[in-house]
């Protein structure tokens, strides 16, 4: 429709003698103002040396002398915008279209902006050894959602987590673990990830305490790296594996499915070798250390240790490797990273070195930063102290949706106390801190993922009841509100929201979708036998593909009852 009215619209600029003037389409911000809404006229007022409202009305004379069988009204607003309100019949026409395409196995909302594309995202990236705490849980969460942002776009999406299973933070937990193994295993694999993740912690008061602890620290970091020490080797060998065991687990969980993993142990060795082929050009010796002075290509940004005085590759250089490796792997048109913003520096410098030895990467690479996942409390109960990880948030929320509704399953709490967690970040746009409040996030009755889950499992409930009866849109009814109007603008919102890289526009939306549902389910009886029960079932169960299509985009399940 949008398309069809910026053609109507340039054709009486055109009768006027207008050409070549920009404007915007969009939805006012008050549904009962019209459908949509232009600037045109005071874009235009310039070129046409006249009053904005006078060439408005001029423009809409234009339009109304066309007679569009598709506008029902036009009208000039404020200092000139251009209202238009579409006819009823349309908006009928597109909610069959939601039930026939999902009936024929297509998606409603989807697009093919980006059919043909390659898109790598990596995101979450826990470390083997340490923690896997609840920003690596805000970070799966974004990723898992622009992932299938795009994937709804067109694209052939690879999903990637880089792990940096080599390092001091390794060097620390097996040092820390070494007289006593044992006792960092665990039955449940997540438990036991978390067990290292303590062994860490303990490892780093050490390091920082001792300068003895210190210098052994370094020389089993090294012992790991050139594999020189059987008892060492072993030890690694082992609880690595254990750490990402734990980390499958919690991926599970959650939803994701990998299909790539990098790991530092091998991308180190390849940025070593790339950087040891731009010395001069683009590195420099210092202190005994090989460094990059990215101020001398952007004075806003600053120098940093590529390769250290041991000749050990830093992450910035394993992530020079990390970018060759990942293009050799999966030739992409666009690779997406997600980090925290408290690496906004770091990466700038990064991206600054690769402009200069892979300008092509460089230019294909976006970088997608969050904030801070907090509670209100500040800190919670867990095995490490001062860290909050993932595991100990899922469980809070799941053992306290179980506490507080009778008679729930295992799984609803457990689907519902995930979705708690990944709306409560989704919602937001990019950048910002969250505060996860229990109380808010878990409330079946708000702003939160599982109202949306109820609201859709809510729209299951009553075409059971219907059982077979008639699903039909193109029956004479009533004026239920604003709901088909809004249920017609999903495919624009997820058009946005993977062109932005913007999750919370499809979460916001959703929410919009599932009050108005809830109203109108509130105010009218929807199987009542009238001659309009079909148009409402209709109006239902596009309701219900479209929570369910909009949960799956945020990496949420949509359960049937509950």
């Amino acid at each position: 429709m949008k398309e069809k009215l910026e053609g109507y619209i340039k054709e009486a600029l055109e009768e006027l003698g207008i050409t070549d003037v920009a404007f915007t389409m969009e939805h006012p911000a008050d549904m009962t103002h019209g459908d949509w809404a232009t600037n045109l006229a005071m874009m235009a007022a310039k070129k046409a040396d006249k009053n904005p409202r006078v060439l408005a009305e001029e423009i809409v004379a234009k339009l109304q002398a066309k007679r569009v069988p598709d506008i029902a009204a036009i009208d000039v607003a404020g200092p000139g915008f251009i209202n238009f309100k579409i006819a009823p019949t349309v908006f009928d026409k597109e909610l069959s279209r939601v039930i026939s395409k999902e009936e024929k196995g297509e998606k409603w909302g989807w697009n093919d902006t980006l059919k043909g594309k390659k898109v790598m995202v990596e995101y979450t990236d826990p470390n083997p050894f340490k923690e896997f705490h609840i920003g690596h849980l805000m970070s799966n969460a974004i990723g898992e959602s622009i992932s299938r942002l795009v994937e709804a776009s067109g694209a052939e999406v690879k999903r990637a987590c880089y792990q940096g299973d080599v390092g001091l933070h390794v060097a620390k937990a097996i040092l820390s673990m070494k007289d006593h193994p044992e006792a960092f295993l665990s039955n449940k694999p997540a438990e036991s990830a978390a067990l290292l993740g303590s062994a860490y912690a303990a490892g780093s008061d050490a390091y920082e305490s001792s300068e003895v602890w210190k210098k052994e620290a370094v020389e089993v970091n090294k012992k790991i790296y050139n594999r020189s020490d059987t008892v060492v080797n072993e030890l690694y060998d082992k609880y690595r594996k254990v750490s990402l065991d734990g980390f499958q687990e919690i991926y599970s969980r959650l939803g994701t499915k990998f299909d790539n993993f990098f790991f530092e142990s091998e991308t180190g060795e390849t940025g070593k070798k790339v950087v040891a082929e731009n010395k001069i050009k683009v590195f420099e010796e210092s202190e005994g250390a090989t460094v990059f002075h990215a101020e001398k290509f952007n004075p806003r940004l600053h120098t940093r240790v590529f390769i250290n005085k041991e000749g050990l590759p830093t992450y910035e250089a394993k992530e020079l490797g990390l970018a060759k490796v990942k293009y050799e792997k999966f030739p992409y048109d666009i690779s997406i990273v997600i980090t925290g913003n408290e690496v906004n520096d770091y990466f700038q410098v990064l991206l600054e070195a690769m402009r200069q030895i892979f300008p092509d990467l460089a230019a294909k690479t976006e970088h997608y930063s969050h904030g801070m996942l907090r509670l209100p409390t500040g800190k919670m109960s867990s095995r490490t102290g001062d860290v909050i990880t993932a595991t100990s948030l899922l469980d809070e929320a799941r053992d306290r949706i179980t506490k507080s509704v009778e008679g729930v399953m295992k799984d609803v709490a457990e689907a519902a106390a995930v979705a708690a967690v990944k709306y409560s970040v989704l919602r937001q746009s990019k950048g910002k801190d969250i505060i996860f409040d229990f109380d808010q996030s878990l409330s079946f009755e708000g702003d939160s993922g599982p109202y949306l889950q109820y609201t859709h499992a809510r729209t299951c409930s009553i075409l059971e009841k219907a059982g077979g009866t008639s699903v039909v849109v193109e029956v004479s009814h009533k004026d239920y509100g604003v709901l088909e109007k809004l249920l017609v603008r999903f495919p624009e919102v997820v058009l946005r929201a993977s062109e932005e890289r913007e999750p919370h526009y499809v979460a916001n939306y959703l929410i919009e979708v599932a009050r108005e549902f809830n109203s109108f389910y509130g105010n009218t009886t929807i199987l009542d036998g009238a001659p309009d029960q079909s148009y409402k079932l209709a109006l239902t169960k596009a309701v219900g593909i479209t929570l369910r299509n909009g949960l799956w985009l945020l990496g949420i399940t949509a359960p049937e009852r509950m």
